[in-house]
């Protein structure tokens, strides 16, 4: 949070633009390199369509039609109907609900990396 927007942008030092950013974070947290355009993100086949707004979970890509352009801008679901995003020169990285009307019009769908889902873990041997 708090980074500034940057066209472009795909680092924290720089600044992030939402693809920039969605890209940034599953490659450095579950290993998952994305394509680098918000649209390229939503049509990748290393991710699967999430069928109903109400089957989102944390971790899923969203996308959203903000320039009249289907899957023009992605961000990040956090629960609790918010996700983060990067959002334009002079923003930076913040958190937004998805609840807003703004967003409830634009909302394009998402996308969830196969290996987001939890991993059973084995009890450990005491």
């Amino acid at each position: 949070l708090g980074v500034p927007y940057r066209r472009g942008g795909t680092s924290e030092e720089t600044g992030f633009d939402c693809s920039g950013f969605t890209r940034h974070v599953f490659e450095n947290s579950v290993g998952l390199i994305l394509p680098r355009r918000a649209s390229e993100q939503a049509r990748s086949p290393q991710l699967v369509p999430v069928q109903q707004q109400a089957e989102l979970k944390p971790g899923d890509l969203v996308f959203f039609n903000t320039l009249r352009q289907t899957f023009s801008r992605v961000g990040i679901y956090i629960g609790d109907n918010k996700f983060i995003r990067s959002p334009r020169a002079g923003g930076s990285v913040r958190v937004e609900d998805m609840r807003q009307a703004y967003w409830q019009q634009r909302y394009n769908g998402a996308r969830r990396a196969p290996n987001m889902a939890p991993q059973a873990t084995a009890p450990a041997n005491n």
